[in-house]
């Protein structure tokens, strides 16, 4: 990375340890209660590719022992250049080898089952994937396009209604296929400019006819 290059990149967090405590807060209610928009406020000078709230999150929970995917439009931009500055985390250019991975909106999102799935005595050795999507709302929506969910599972009291846009026609069956192989799986946080939603392996995930 160039003195140029270095010039160029955002500040992190203001202060370090309380910006990042503050996301591990945001990043452990988003995975405890699914399909809940947790709104994220931070001080970072983020990347100018990528929704804000990802960035902010990825900054807080990545290290130096940390390897981090990003699909192309994210790899080929300053954002790459200002998470391993920051944090310190190794890009790899394999889905597998990745514990981390950030898709930004409009790129292909690799198949589930090409991540780290961890292992019956180490699930906790799975990947963590962060999808940037256009659309993201805490209940059900008929907005063209969108898909409508009704998710089940732990943290969740009954059932929790999200409308998406921007993943794959065969998201769900993947996700089908995640959810079943628990305590393996990949866990999800999916993003739009200023909100979270966790999506954890243990999240059942139906299409619904809207609200």
């Amino acid at each position: 990375m160039s003195a140029h290059d270095l010039s160029n990149l955002g500040a992190g967090f203001t202060h370090e340890a309380f910006g990042s405590q503050a996301m591990f807060r945001v990043a452990l209610e988003a995975l405890s209660y699914p399909g809940r928009c947790m709104t994220v406020s931070h001080d970072a000078e983020v990347p100018q590719t990528g929704h804000p709230a990802s960035a902010a999150l990825l900054l807080a929970l990545l290290d130096s022992d940390c390897t981090l995917w990003l699909s192309p439009s994210l790899a080929n931009s300053d954002a790459a250049a200002w998470l391993r500055f920051h944090t310190g985390c190794q890009l790899v250019s394999h889905v597998d080898q990745a514990m981390f991975a950030w898709v930004a909106a409009g790129d292909a999102m690799p198949a589930l089952a090409s991540f780290s799935q961890g292992s019956d005595n180490a699930p906790d050795q799975s990947a963590t994937c962060v999808l940037d999507l256009p659309l993201l709302d805490a209940k059900a929506r008929s907005e063209s396009g969108a898909a409508q969910w009704s998710l089940k599972g732990p943290g969740i009291q009954d059932v929790n209604h999200v409308s998406v846009d921007g993943l794959a026609a065969d998201f769900l069956a993947q996700w089908t296929t995640n959810h079943a192989s628990f305590p393996r799986g990949v866990d999800l946080f999916l993003a739009s400019a200023q909100q979270l939603v966790g999506l954890p392996r243990t999240t059942s995930i139906q299409l619904s006819g809207g609200l």
